[in-house]
């Protein structure tokens, strides 16, 4: 496997990323190429980290070394993390006469840069094979060349949450003095795609006067590597907003969250807002974020973009907005805020049951099983 996004780097598909070299380590030998201080994560599995400050240096010694790699080790299958690393792990594969598989994401299938549709876009159609985490970035697969028989979905998972933590709630409240105020919180990287400084500068100001004790708790780093380009400078356009709108007190920008801080987080949460954009040459592929809220009974309210229709069940895991309609979005999330059902909390965690990561799991060494003709986990039987 041979990806950049891996912790200690955070984010949505560096959770997925990590999940999926979980899973297929409990069926297989497990090789990775990743970041430097993956290792940690990956207790039993042969690493090899590679600086990964620099995109450009990542890709050209992650290169050299999942080809030394895959030269003495002779992988059967050789996997890229994202359409990123897909030149990577094609040409491993052929060093080792492997199959070559990628997960695509979405933005890596329409990134309108020409460099990226020259160099990797013939890598991506080239693939023996590619996991895909929505119908909706099938669809892309499909236009951007890659065959159908080729083209297998699996969305992305979630941990089970139990119950709800009213400690852990109260913990984040009390230390982001939030106590007495109705939490949403927004949740991803500060990219322009997100939708978070239209968010406030739209949506914001007709919430706050329907729910004066309101606060956007904004969680997630900046990208200056983003495909669709750099977002390097949005935290501060986005509290601008805020200062601008006179809402500097709804308006909490945390940066990024350690694991068990965000695990806080959802559980203070009363929803979460995804009002990502409809932007040509980007794509919310899935939304990770909106399973991970229901998770934890948070219902998610957000634009019906991209691969998002895959992650809300519209009415039981949160509302689906049409693209750009800001009045409407700030209406739901009104009807939210005023009507927190304990049954609405449960629909939420029962929609969010069907993305557990052991049901995942199971379909993707299956998959795997299948690509290698073996039947060493076909008595897995997802729940």
């Amino acid at each position: 496997m041979i990806t950049r996004n891996m912790p200690p780097l955070r984010g949505g598909m560096e959770r997925l990323n990590l999940q999926i070299a979980i899973e297929l380590q409990k069926a297989f030998d497990l090789l990775v190429v990743g970041p430097r201080g993956c290792a940690a994560s990956l207790p039993g599995a042969t690493v090899v980290e590679v600086d990964h400050r620099s995109l450009g240096w990542f890709l050209l010694a992650g290169l050299v070394r999942a080809v030394r790699l895959a030269a003495r080790r002779r992988p059967a299958i050789v996997l890229a993390g994202s359409g990123v690393t897909a030149p990577l792990a094609f040409i491993a594969a052929r060093v080792c006469g492997a199959q070559a598989a990628v997960y695509a994401h979405g933005l890596d299938l329409v990134a309108p840069h020409v460099a990226y549709r020259l160099g990797w876009l013939p890598f991506l159609r080239r693939m023996d094979r590619c996991i895909v985490n929505s119908r909706h970035t099938a669809a892309l697969a499909h236009a951007a060349g890659i065959a159908t028989e080729r083209i297998t979905v699996l969305n992305p998972g979630v941990a089970p949450v139990a119950s709800s933590d009213h400690d852990a709630a109260s913990r984040f409240r009390a230390q982001r003095g939030l106590q007495g105020r109705r939490v949403l919180v927004s949740v991803g990287r500060l990219t322009s795609r997100k939708g978070i400084l239209e968010f406030v500068e739209r949506s914001l100001p007709a919430i706050v006067s329907g729910c004066r004790d309101a606060v956007l708790v904004v969680i997630g780093d900046e990208a200056p590597d983003a495909l669709a380009g750099s977002s390097k400078g949005m935290s501060e356009r986005i509290a601008q907003a805020a200062r601008h709108h006179g809402l500097e007190d709804h308006v909490r920008i945390l940066g990024p969250l350690a694991e068990a801080e965000l695990f806080d987080a959802y559980e203070a949460a009363d929803a979460l807002v995804f009002p990502v954009r409809d932007v040509p040459g980007d794509v919310e592929g899935f939304g990770m974020v909106a399973i991970e809220a229901a998770a934890h009974g948070v219902p998610t309210i957000a634009f019906a973009v991209g691969g998002i229709p895959d992650a809300v069940l519209d009415g039981h895991s949160g509302w689906l907005v049409p693209a750009g309609d800001y009045a409407t979005f700030a209406d739901r999330v009104l009807q939210t805020l005023r009507s927190p059902a304990p049954a609405a909390r449960e629909d939420c965690r029962r929609f969010a049951s069907r993305f557990f990561w052991d049901a995942f799991g199971i379909r993707l060494r299956r998959l795997f099983a299948d690509w290698l003709g073996t039947a060493a986990v076909a008595a897995e039987t997802p729940p």
